[in-house]
């Protein structure tokens, strides 16, 4: 049994525990995308992005970065995108053309490395045809596409997930955090 990583790709600690689990776990976790915003909205509260405490969870994000070997974070203009349509990207991708993990990759890589707006469907399109993929405007709004993210986030919800990155361990533990990625690895 493997790991699942639930992710949204408007988070930047999503962003740390997306490029690096793999490396961390001993081996690629299951990818789970889901809607972080929907989360929090059952939850009652929001992103830190909108506390007190931005200022230093950015600056944290930064150095943690830097310990990880990851590229230099660089903001988006905006950020935190309304990530809807970026996640039915990456539901379409993997569920048309099993490129789910290349375009959360390539996305993740040009909103914290590249400074590009993922709630632009100009960057999306970018993106997707960046790994080969065409079609998306159309692929995002497929009803199917809709109903599997919105599935997945109940489903995450369900499960107790918190936020993201939550890993869900294969004894069923929720680690929630890029931070805890080594309790799974270690």
């Amino acid at each position: 049994m493997t790991a699942t990583l639930y992710y949204d790709l408007a988070s930047p600690y999503a962003y740390l525990a997306f490029m690096r689990a793999a490396d961390v776990l001993g081996e690629a976790p299951k990818l789970q995308p889901v809607l972080v915003g929907a989360i929090f909205a059952h939850r009652g509260y929001g992103s830190w992005a909108h506390m007190d405490t931005r200022a230093e969870n950015v600056a944290e994000i930064e150095r943690r970065a830097a310990e990880y070997g990851l590229p230099t974070i660089t903001w988006p203009p905006n950020w935190p995108p309304n990530s809807l349509h970026a996640m039915r990207a990456v539901v379409w991708a993997e569920q048309e053309h099993g490129a789910g993990e290349a375009f959360a990759r390539a996305a993740f890589h040009a909103a914290f490395a590249e400074s590009q707006d993922l709630g632009d469907p100009a960057t999306l399109e970018r993106i997707a045809a960046d790994v080969g993929l065409d079609g998306i405007a159309d692929g995002i709004a497929q009803p199917k596409v809709k109903a599997a993210l919105r599935d997945a986030t109940d489903s995450a919800i369900a499960r107790g997930v918190p936020g993201v990155p939550t890993l869900a361990t294969t004894d069923g533990r929720l680690l929630f955090g890029d931070d805890r990625l080594t309790e799974a690895g270690g």
